[in-house]
Formats: structure tokens, C-alpha cells, sequence
């Protein structure tokens, strides 16, 4: 199973856009999303929910979980 860091920055390179490019959008520094994409940095939970939106994907998919929970 992947790790969402690397679910992170393959969503970014499909797009072909920058590390900067997602530090503007989550307003953040390039520094900070780096370390978000090498995983030495938990992303804050606001983060995943803008990046969610910005690439209209679910959370599960970033967090690549894959499971579709259903409530009982």
C-alpha cells in the first residue's frame, strides 16, 4: 500500500505542476510541502481537505485507503 505522501506527489506530477504550485494552493511555503511529500511532516488535516478539492478526489484515495466504509 502506498503512503499518502507518494499518492501526494503523484498527483502533482501527473499534473505536471511544482511543489510551489501546491504551496500556494494550501498556503504554505515550497519548504513546508516538501516535507509533506517525504513524509517528515504530517499534513494538517485542512491540507488534505484543500488538496481533496483541488484535485476532486475523495481523502480516502490521498490517504489510499480505499475502503468504502459504510455506517451501520
Amino acid at each position: 500500500m502506498k503512503k499518502y505522501w507518494e499518492i501526494m506527489r503523484e498527483l502533482r506530477e501527473d499534473r505536471d505542476l511544482k511543489q510551489k504550485d501546491l504551496a500556494a494552493v494550501l498556503g504554505t511555503t515550497q519548504q513546508v510541502y516538501s516535507r509533506y511529500e517525504k513524509g517528515e511532516n504530517e499534513m494538517p488535516i485542512r491540507h488534505l481537505i484543500t488538496l481533496c478539492r483541488f484535485y476532486n478526489v475523495s481523502a480516502d484515495y490521498i490517504l489510499g485507503t480505499g475502503q468504502n466504509i459504510r455506517s451501520k
